[in-house]
């Protein structure tokens, strides 16, 4: 695990660090070739230089979001605004993760990609890149 990641999970309560860390290594052994780091605040997983995959804690849980998760078809993800195509779930707690879902997402996360990359460059503009 990143070793900043590894330090935001810490930093966690014992319940969200639970739930981060079985995110995280989850998400590394899935995505093994996606860089990991923290990306403002939170950790993010990237492919390709765009962002694909990462969690935050928030009031509601740890949300775990997908950056092109509108597009998966997935009735667990909460599609969040009409604009950018992100999907969310929130945990409160380790038993609330089906990680047979979480690894079909993030082989999902692999094959439908939108240009996050480079949305400041097209004035916010999304494009698909698979």
């Amino acid at each position: 695990m990143n070793k900043e990641i590894k330090s935001y999970n810490d930093r966690q309560t014992e319940t969200d660090k639970e739930i981060c860390d079985l995110l995280a290594l989850t998400i590394d052994n899935e995505l093994t070739e996606a860089e990991s780091k923290i990306w403002h605040a939170h950790p993010v997983w990237f492919l390709d230089d765009n962002p694909t995959v990462g969690y935050s804690k928030q009031k509601k849980g740890i949300r775990l979001m997908f950056w092109s998760g509108a597009d998966f078809d997935e009735e667990n993800l909460n599609i969040k605004g009409a604009k950018f195509k992100d999907a969310s779930i929130f945990y409160n707690d380790v038993s609330e993760i089906n990680t047979k879902d979480l690894m079909a997402w993030l082989q999902k996360s692999r094959q439908i990609q939108w240009d996050y990359k480079n949305l400041i460059k097209r004035k916010g503009k999304l494009e698909r890149l698979k």
